[in-house]
C-alpha cells in the first residue's frame, strides 16, 4: 500500500512539472493595459469562430489579423486542415453503395481552385470585397488548383461518383469557369451550374444554392456529399447526405 501511495505522489509530482512547463493563455486572466489578450490567440480564435459558424456576417477580417491570415493561408497548416475534410469526404464515400444517380457536389472557389494570388495582395481579407477587381481576376482562368480537392474529385470519379459544381459565380463566368477547372485538371463533371443573376437578384448565396440543389433532387439525382468553404454552401435544404467545410477564413459570404 506504501508503494502505492509514493508512486502516486511521484506521478504528481511529475505532471505538475511537466504542465508547468506549458503557459495556457486561453485560461487566463487578460491582464495588463487595456486588458487585451496577445494578438496571436485573439486571432486564432477569430479564426475559429469563422469556421465554427460563430462569427457571420461580416464584410472584412480585423485589420490585426492580415499578418496572422496570411502566414495561415500560405503554410502547411491550410493544406493539412484541407487533406483532414476531403481524407473524411473520401472514408465516407468509399463505404457507401454508389447508384447511377448519386452526386457529389462541389463549390468552385476556395474549394476546386483557389483565389489565394488574389487575396495575397489583397491583405487576405483585410481589405473590403471589390467586385471589379475580382470579375477582372477570375476572366485571367490561372485560379491554381486545390490539391487536397483534386484528390477526392479524382477517387469519387473512381467510385463511379458523378460531380457536380455548384458556384456563385455568374453566367457570364459560365465560359472562363469551364476551362480554368479543365486547366486545374478537373476534366469530366456532370454539371456546371453558374448564377443567372435575373433569377436570383436579391437572393442570398445560400437561397441560390437551396434553389439549385432543389432542382437537382427534382431531377432525380441523389446529393451524397456536399463540399465548399462557406457555411452557405452547406445549410438550407437539399444539401447532401453529408457536408464537409474545407477551411476559408479571409470572407464571409451570406
Amino acid at each position: 500500500m506504501k508503494m502505492k501511495v509514493v508512486i502516486f505522489f511521484l506521478a504528481t509530482i511529475v505532471a505538475t512539472c511537466h504542465a508547468a512547463n506549458f503557459r495556457i493563455f486561453p485560461l487566463q486572466m487578460k491582464t495588463g493595459l487595456g486588458a487585451h489578450y496577445p494578438p496571436k490567440i485573439s486571432c486564432a480564435s477569430w479564426r475559429l469562430g469563422v469556421e465554427a459558424h460563430n462569427l457571420i456576417g461580416f464584410t472584412t477580417i480585423p485589420k490585426e489579423c492580415e499578418e496572422f491570415n496570411g502566414e495561415y493561408m500560405l503554410s502547411e497548416q491550410y493544406r493539412s486542415d484541407s487533406k483532414t475534410v476531403n481524407r473524411e469526404a473520401y472514408y465516407y464515400a468509399r463505404d457507401l453503395e454508389i447508384a447511377s444517380n448519386d452526386i457529389w457536389v462541389f463549390d468552385v472557389d476556395e474549394t476546386a481552385i483557389s483565389n489565394l494570388p488574389y487575396y495575397a495582395e489583397h491583405g487576405f481579407g483585410v481589405e473590403p470585397f471589390n467586385s471589379t477587381a475580382i470579375d477582372e481576376w477570375i476572366e485571367l482562368g490561372e485560379l491554381p488548383v486545390l490539391p487536397e480537392t483534386i484528390k477526392l474529385y479524382n477517387k469519387l470519379l473512381s467510385l463511379n461518383i458523378k460531380i457536380v459544381f455548384l458556384t456563385e459565380r455568374s453566367l457570364v463566368h459560365e465560359k472562363i469557369t469551364a476551362e480554368n477547372l479543365k486547366k486545374a485538371g478537373y476534366y469530366t463533371w456532370e454539371k456546371l451550374i453558374v448564377k443567372d443573376k435575373s433569377i436570383y437578384a436579391g437572393k442570398t448565396s445560400q437561397e441560390y444554392k437551396t434553389a439549385e440543389r432543389k432542382k437537382l433532387v427534382e431531377e432525380g439525382y441523389r446529393i451524397i456529399g456536399n463540399t465548399g468553404d462557406q457555411w452557405t454552401d452547406l445549410l438550407g435544404k437539399h444539401k447532401g447526405d453529408r457536408t464537409f467545410k474545407l477551411p476559408n477564413p479571409m470572407f464571409y459570404i451570406p
